[in-house]
């Protein structure tokens, strides 16, 4: 009998996502860069410490001000909308404030260490391509 490929890629995909969601469980996280495909945009976020919770919450707090959102680890060959990459997306999700609204969407993984998980995105609108990068305070 031979191994089938896709078997391998599945098996590989899910220790990715297992391995993505306890990594960012554990700890607090900030954003070190976030390049909105023609502009670093960092700044908006400094200050803000995230947490992303069990439950699929998240939290970004800087002193008194908490702004919430929900946050996932997908595979996404089955719900892949961006047509691009295959593997896992690493959803965000904030309703408001618009500064906070530019982290939702379906990141595809560039790398995730236990200090620093990258992330990238091909934008379907104007085809620019975004990066977001969240360091372990």
């Amino acid at each position: 009998m031979s191994c089938n490929k896709d078997d391998d890629n599945n098996q590989q995909q899910n220790t990715t996502v297992e391995q993505t969601i306890n990594t960012v469980q554990s700890g607090t996280w900030k954003v070190t860069y976030f390049f909105d495909s023609d502009q670093d945009e960092t700044d908006h976020f400094t200050g803000y410490a995230f947490t992303f919770n069990e439950n699929g919450s998240l939290a970004a707090i800087k002193g008194s001000t908490t702004i919430t959102g929900t946050w996932s680890v997908t595979d996404s060959n089955s719900s892949d909308d961006d047509g691009g990459s295959s593997g896992a997306d690493f959803n965000i999700f904030f309703a408001s404030p618009p500064d906070f609204e530019d982290l939702s969407d379906d990141w595809d993984i560039i790398s995730v260490s236990n200090s620093k998980i990258e992330l990238t995105d091909v934008s379907g609108g104007n085809g620019g391509t975004d990066f977001l990068t969240f360091e372990r305070i």
